[in-house]
């Protein structure tokens, strides 16, 4: 069981990590990273909003494991991709995931390794 101030915690690693890596991958300065409407993004040979409704399905490991199977980490696209699928896993809310078989803990790993993998280790500086 997860405090509040845990969870809040969390919550912040998980959008400084991910402000920073768009920033770094898009090259521009964001206060907030929120996925455009118009969705275009595929990663690993699939659809971004195919991974993520298997996400809101319940399927979030599976959907990860299709996200990594072929993420091309020298893509910045597919990096992206894969940030704001983590992004969105961490906006369904602890209950949720934990209802699933997952957890933020494992939301803030997955970003972790997709930093340290497309060579932006750096980004990892932030929260350490």
């Amino acid at each position: 069981m997860q405090f509040d101030d845990e969870k809040d915690y969390l919550m912040r690693i998980i959008k400084e990590i991910i402000r920073v890596l768009m920033s770094l991958l898009l090259g521009k300065n964001y206060a907030q990273v929120e996925l455009p409407p118009e969705n275009h993004y595929t990663v690993s040979g699939q659809k971004l909003d195919s991974l993520m409704e298997m996400a809101d399905n319940g399927q979030i490991n599976e959907a990860e494991n299709l996200l990594l199977s072929n993420l091309d980490y020298t893509d910045k696209e597919e990096v992206a991709a894969a940030a704001y699928f983590y992004q969105h896993l961490s906006e369904k809310g602890s209950s949720f995931l934990a209802g699933h078989a997952y957890s933020m803990e494992e939301v803030v790993d997955g970003l972790k390794q997709l930093a340290k993998r497309a060579g932006y280790e750096e980004v990892l500086d932030i929260i350490e």
